[in-house]
C-alpha cells in the first residue's frame, strides 16, 4: 500500500538510491539553468546576429530573473502540493522547449526575452523543486554536500557555456549549443526517476503537513540574498564581454568564464562537504565568502582599469568562485532551519534572489553606458557587501526565532 509522502521519504531511499536521486537532480537542474547563462556567455556572438547593445542585453537576462521571481514562491508551494521530483521534471521539460525556441525561431532581442522568460519559470520552479527533493531524499548527515553539489550546477552551466563559445559558437554558430543544451535537458528526464504516487495521493499526504513558516527571518534572508545576486547575476552575464573590452580574444574571453565557472563549482562541494562536519553558524561562513567575493570585484575594477588580465582574472575567479560559491550553504542552511515546508522557505528566499537578478543586469548594463566596466564591477563589489550586512542582519533575526524556541 502507498504511503502518503513516501514519494520524498528519505527513510525508504537506500544509500544507492541517495546517490542516483543527486546525480539526477545536478543533471536537471543543470539543464534548466543553461538558457540564461548560454546567454550571457554567448552574447558576443549572438549580438552580432541579433543586434543588441549591454542594455538590450541587461534587459533581455532581467526578464528571465524576473520570471523566476514572480514563478518562486508559487513554484514552492506547488512543489510541497505536487512533489518536488514531479515539478522538477516539468522543469526540466519547459526548459528544454525553451532551448529550442532560441535554436530555432528567435530573429530580435525582444523575442530572446520572451524565450527567456519562459526559461526563467522553469528555472525557478526547478530550483525549489530540487531543493524539496533532495531533503527529502539524501539523509540529514549528507546534505550539506548533497546541497553543494547541486548548487554546483549553476556554475556547471556557467562553464558549459563558456566552453561552447571556442567548441561550437565559433565554429557551428551559435544557435546549435542551444540545441544541444536542448537535448541534455531532454535527457535529464531520463535520468529522474518516476515518482510513486499520484497527484491525488501526492496532494493528500501534503494537506497534512503545517503550512506555518515564519516570514520576517525568511524576508531578511531574501533581502540579503537579492542585494548579493544584483552583484553575481552581472557577473554571469557580462564577464565574457567584459573581457572581450579589457582586450582578449573571444574564445580566450570563454575560456576566462570556464575557468571562473570551474572554481565555482569546486568551492560549492567543498563548502558542502565542510557544512555536514560543523554545528551551525553556517550564515556566518556564508557572510566571510560574500566580503573575499567582493574583493575579488574590485580586483576586477582595478585590472580593467590598468588593462592588465594579471589582476582581471584572478579576480574574476575569486568573485565567482568565493563571492558565488556559497548558494549550496545558503539553501543548506534555510533548509535546515524550516524543516516544515523547505520549498515554500526556499521559494521566499529565492523571490529576493531572482528580483535581485532582476537589477543587477539592468544596473549593470546602465552602468556600462555611464562610466565603464571598471565603474560598474567596482559597484558590484559593494553591492555584495551591502547584501552581507543584510545576511548578518538577518542571522541575528534567525536565532532570535530560534532562541525563543518558535516553530
Amino acid at each position: 500500500m502507498e504511503v502518503p509522502g513516501a514519494d520524498e521519504d528519505p527513510g525508504a531511499n537506500p544509500r544507492r538510491g541517495q546517490r542516483r536521486d543527486l546525480w539526477s537532480a545536478v543533471a536537471a537542474v543543470t539543464a534548466i539553468t543553461l538558457p540564461t547563462f548560454l546567454v550571457g556567455t554567448l552574447a558576443v556572438q549572438i549580438r552580432s546576429s541579433l543586434h543588441f547593445d549591454p542594455v538590450d542585453l541587461g534587459i533581455v537576462v532581467a526578464c528571465s530573473y524576473a520570471a523566476s521571481a514572480i514563478f518562486a514562491i508559487p513554484s514552492g508551494n506547488m512543489a510541497e502540493q505536487f512533489s518536488g521530483l514531479r515539478m522538477l521534471r516539468y522543469a526540466a521539460l519547459v526548459s528544454a522547449v525553451a532551448l529550442l525556441l532560441i535554436a530555432t525561431l528567435v530573429q530580435s532581442w525582444p523575442e530572446l526575452a520572451v524565450a527567456l522568460v519562459v526559461a526563467g519559470a522553469a528555472s525557478s520552479a526547478g530550483q525549489t523543486a530540487a531543493n524539496l527533493f533532495l531533503s527529502r531524499r539524501i539523509d540529514a548527515g549528507r546534505q550539506g554536500l548533497a546541497f553543494g553539489i547541486k548548487q554546483a550546477s549553476v556554475p556547471l552551466a556557467s562553464l558549459l557555456g563558456g566552453v561552447s563559445v571556442p567548441v561550437i559558437a565559433l565554429t557551428i554558430g551559435w544557435r546549435w549549443a542551444f540545441v544541444i543544451s536542448a537535448v541534455i535537458a531532454l535527457a535529464s528526464l531520463l535520468l529522474l526517476p518516476h515518482p510513486r504516487l499520484s497527484v491525488a495521493a501526492q496532494r493528500a499526504a501534503a494537506a497534512v503537513r503545517p503550512r506555518h513558516e515564519p516570514s520576517l527571518p525568511l524576508v531578511a534572508l531574501a533581502l540579503g540574498f537579492g542585494l548579493t545576486l544584483t552583484a553575481c547575476s552581472s557577473l554571469g552575464t557580462f564577464l565574457v564581454l567584459s573581457s572581450v573590452a579589457e582586450g582578449m580574444g573571444r574564445a580566450e574571453a570563454g575560456l576566462v568564464a570556464a575557468l571562473a565557472s570551474a572554481g565555482a563549482i569546486g568551492v560549492r562541494i567543498l563548502v558542502g562537504f565542510l557544512a555536514d562536519r560543523r554545528q551551525g553558524r553556517h550564515l556566518v561562513f556564508v557572510v566571510f565568502m560574500m566580503v573575499i567575493g567582493a574583493v575579488g570585484f574590485s580586483l576586477m575594477a582595478f585590472g580593467f582599469a590598468l588593462r592588465s588580465p594579471a589582476l582581471f582574472v584572478p579576480g574574476a575567479v575569486v568573485a565567482f568562485a568565493i563571492g558565488w560559491g556559497w548558494n549550496g550553504l545558503f539553501n543548506f542552511a534555510v533548509v535546515r532551519t524550516h524543516p516544515r515546508g523547505p520549498a515554500r522557505a526556499t521559494g521566499i528566499t529565492q523571490t529576493g534572489g531572482r528580483l535581485g537578478s532582476v537589477i543587477g543586469p539592468l544596473v549593470f548594463g546602465l552602468l556600462v553606458v555611464r562610466v565603464g566596466y571598471t565603474g560598474a564591477w567596482a559597484v558590484a563589489g559593494g553591492e555584495m557587501l551591502l547584501g552581507a550586512g543584510m545576511m548578518l542582519v538577518a542571522r541575528r533575526l534567525l536565532v532570535k526565532r530560534i532562541a525563543a524556541g518558535q516553530p
